[in-house]
């Protein structure tokens, strides 16, 4: 099976580094996805949306992420977030609380960990 290596890095950690099939994201333009062999580009992460990397063992890793961008190279995908987080780490409660907030940066926190959850029950 053809793989790529993937990293996907928040400011804050090293998230995850491997070999995957497909790369999922959303960007300011929609959602793309990466398989190996994609031709060489460079995106904007959306404000609110989800990662999604399907190992080539394992299953699926679903992380919330907020702004940022997506580097595709011949080989190497890269994923540098401003903001990370993985699904299974996310507080519902916490992220429902964001969307009721003013702060913009919050709201869209909020709504990336509360689509990252929505993905992750789907994959």
């Amino acid at each position: 099976m053809a793989s790529v290596t993937v990293e996907l890095v928040s400011v804050e950690r090293m998230m995850w580094r491997g070999e995957a099939s497909i790369v999922v994201a959303q960007t300011t333009e929609g959602e793309i996805g990466v398989l190996p062999g994609h031709e060489p580009m460079l995106a904007e992460l959306g404000d609110s949306g989800a990662v999604i990397i399907r190992p080539i063992e394992g299953n699926a890793l679903v992380a919330a992420v907020q702004g940022g961008f997506l580097s595709v190279a011949k080989d190497k995908v890269t994923v540098l977030a401003e903001y990370a987080v993985w699904a299974d780490e996310v507080d519902a409660d916490a992220a429902q609380a964001m969307l009721d907030t003013d702060d913009e940066s919050l709201h869209a926190r909020g709504a990336a960990e509360l689509m990252a959850i929505r993905r992750s029950s789907q994959s």
